[in-house]
């Protein structure tokens, strides 16, 4: 089962999730890692460069995840649902989408507006270009402090949702019992809904 049902997640959203996800907490531990290294040093250079090049695979990964998501039917909550945690879980998606995208282009932002004008080339072949800074932000630095600002504490309320959202799954699974946690593993237990 490729596409969405009403009762499961099809393999292409499957394959977008547990992707993105490996993806983005890597890139959020790789993120700290290189906040603590001397900043002048080539191999940290070239570190930083590694970063920026799987930022924007993940840039690209969630523009098309949201493609897929708006051409496919998002399946049920589940029924024994309390309405204000439907709507925390509506709120928490929305918000992990917005951070999904914010990041990679707050970082983009970052490296567009700072004074050492360094390019980038992801993954040394392709080479991407920098984004047009809004004169309102002031000087370069001031630019890039903005939006450095805005990558850092975004990197932080992203991994507080995410552990919001991997503490929901968990409750679903072993409090509430249900097959929200399933359904995103595998399209079996979809696929057996449908036949029930």
């Amino acid at each position: 089962m490729l596409r969405n049902s009403s009762t499961g997640y099809g393999l292409i959203a499957i394959f977008f999730h547990w992707t993105m996800a490996l993806l983005i907490l890597g890139m959020l531990a790789f993120g700290l890692y290189l906040d603590g290294l001397p900043q002048t040093e080539q191999s940290t250079f070239q570190l930083y460069q590694l970063h920026k090049s799987i930022g924007f695979v993940v840039l690209a990964l969630a523009a098309m995840r949201l493609v897929w998501r708006l051409f496919n039917p998002t399946p049920k909550l589940p029924e024994g649902m309390h309405p204000l945690e439907k709507v925390a879980a509506h709120l928490g998606h929305v918000g992990l989408y917005v951070l999904i995208f914010a990041m990679p282009i707050t970082g983009w932002f970052m490296v567009s507006a700072s004074p050492w004008n360094i390019p980038t080339i992801a993954f040394n072949v392709l080479p991407i270009p920098h984004l047009p800074v809004p004169a309102a932000l002031g000087s370069q630095e001031d630019a890039e402090t903005f939006f450095k600002v805005l990558h850092e504490y975004g990197a932080f309320l992203l991994i507080a949702l995410i552990v919001v959202h991997v503490a929901a799954a968990l409750k679903h699974h072993f409090i509430a019992r249900d097959d929200t946690l399933k359904r995103m593993v595998s399209t079996a237990s979809a696929n057996s809904e449908k036949q029930l």
